[in-house]
């Protein structure tokens, strides 16, 4: 499969490790990423972006990745979003599922559960 032809995920995360491990284990996988540091870098990002599904952190900077969801909604975006974060809340998952979550995922997390989450979400 060509470069091109990879489906991409974005990836948005304010830890710049986490960025790159993400994108290495979806690559991995046969998988492109496009990643970002922050909510407001994908929304200036998201109207050229290749990305077929969004994989963001939940605590971010001053956009959290629920309000990234819900503003992409706004904006007539309709891509497939799994959220991750180290803080799991009941609060939070429910929040994530009403601004359309497709997965919720706690960091760590094992590389099977990403993976199942992206292939729900774009095969």
């Amino acid at each position: 499969m060509t470069s091109s032809q990879k489906k991409i995920i974005a990836v948005v995360d304010d830890d710049a490790e986490m960025r790159e491990a993400t994108a290495n284990l979806l690559s991995a996988f046969g998988y492109g990423a496009e990643t970002f540091d922050s909510a407001e870098a994908f929304l200036r990002a998201v109207a050229t972006s290749n990305a077929g599904c969004l994989l963001t952190d939940i605590q971010l900077g001053d956009i959290s990745g629920v309000e990234l969801a819900l503003q992409l909604a706004v904006d007539g975006y309709r891509l497939p979003i799994i959220f991750m974060t180290a803080l799991d809340d009941e609060q939070i998952r429910k929040k994530a599922a009403a601004a359309g979550g497709i997965a919720f995922l706690t960091k760590p997390f094992p590389a099977n559960l990403l993976i199942e989450a992206v292939v729900r979400a774009i095969g």
